[in-house]
């Protein structure tokens, strides 16, 4: 009887020593699912907040206040900043990762009341491309595809891979709307792109489809986590109606819920099922916090100053830029040919 207890004791000290780090995983999924990383979600989480950044100076350079930690040394490659639709994105490669990392920005926080209020009532309006039954949110949809945003996107991917290589992989993230963003950008990757080494991680996404677009998405794009936070209330939107399963926005899987555990001062991350609405998750509770939205691991995703799209440069980096009639800007840098010779520039004729 002594045995056991000092078992018991020694099962709840472990128990316990393993919240030390803020975490409780499930490493390994029941299924044939990718594995849940925590340090690679540690990672992304940053270069998802750092696309928030207003100096693309600092931005450009990768020394802003949040390129440290754990994305030190990522170069940048091109950074997208689309004034007529108030949207900014970035890619560049990450050699420690050996991954080219796409980031898209979400909402700016001093629109994020109306946003939300817009999307309880969003209806799914757009019918996805050559997949039957799939329907999705037309401005997620458009502000990806439609915009100035998915050329250069492309363009940047393409030139990183004549530099660094066919294999390296591709690690696309956002938050907000951001996340949205980066699922269809994903998508693209794989449907139009031919890519297969592409992983997604979004923090705090809304539904962005039905069903039939969850389960083509799951099965087209396997590598994927959505990170939501506690009672963050965008993952909530559009609502789900579980009486109209098909014809209602449905997330996809895998979600990672990180709940705020007050009693342990710390969060703990729990990998969902397979269903992308598992009812012990995120739906679990009320989603009415936008502060939970805000942060995730102790990261702020949100720009700094509410200022409504506005952006800082100084004129020495005009030398990288380009812009259209319209304000759009792209920002590119040179990077090493294949062979070695002269670095090409990034800088391509087309649209901008």
């Amino acid at each position: 009887m002594g045995r056991r207890k000092w078992v018991f004791l020694l099962a709840i000290f472990v128990f316990l020593l393993s919240f030390s780090s803020g975490t409780v995983l499930k490493l390994k999924s029941d299924d044939s699912r990718p594995l849940y990383n925590h340090t690679l979600t540690m990672t992304l989480v940053e270069y998802a907040s750092a696309v928030y950044m207003s100096d693309l100076s600092e931005l450009f350079n990768w020394t802003c206040k949040r390129c440290n930690g754990f994305t030190k040394g990522f170069e940048v490659i091109e950074i997208i900043f689309d004034v007529e639709h108030c949207l900014q994105a970035y890619v560049g490669v990450a050699k420690d990762l050996n991954a080219i990392i796409i980031a898209f920005r979400g909402t700016q926080e001093h629109s994020i009341q109306n946003w939300v209020s817009d999307l309880f009532w969003k209806q799914l309006d757009l019918n996805y491309p050559d997949m039957s039954d799939a329907m999705v949110h037309h401005g997620f949809y458009s502000a990806y595809h439609n915009t100035t945003v998915r050329p250069a996107v492309l363009g940047a991917v393409k030139r990183a891979k004549e530099s660094y290589g066919p294999n390296i992989n591709i690690m696309v993230t956002g938050h907000s709307m951001g996340g949205a963003m980066a699922t269809f950008c994903g998508l693209d990757l794989v449907v139009n792109g031919g890519e297969e080494n592409v992983q997604v991680m979004t923090f705090g996404q809304p539904r962005v489809g039905n069903a039939a677009f969850a389960s083509y998405y799951s099965l087209l794009v396997p590598k994927t986590f959505r990170i939501t936070h506690d009672h963050d209330i965008v993952p909530h939107l559009p609502p789900y109606y579980n009486h109209f399963p098909q014809k209602t926005y449905h997330h996809f899987p895998t979600e990672v819920w990180l709940r705020d555990v007050s009693s342990l001062n710390h969060s703990v991350e729990k990998v969902c099922d397979n269903t992308g609405e598992d009812p012990t998750c995120s739906r679990s509770v009320k989603g009415n916090s936008i502060s939970d939205h805000l942060r995730y691991f102790g990261v702020e995703l949100h720009c700094e100053t509410w200022r409504q799209c506005s952006i800082v440069m100084s004129h020495e980096m005009d030398r990288f830029s380009k812009k259209d009639s319209k304000g759009n800007l792209i920002m590119s840098r040179t990077v090493p040919s294949t062979n070695g010779n002269k670095t090409e520039s990034l800088i391509e004729n087309g649209d901008l």
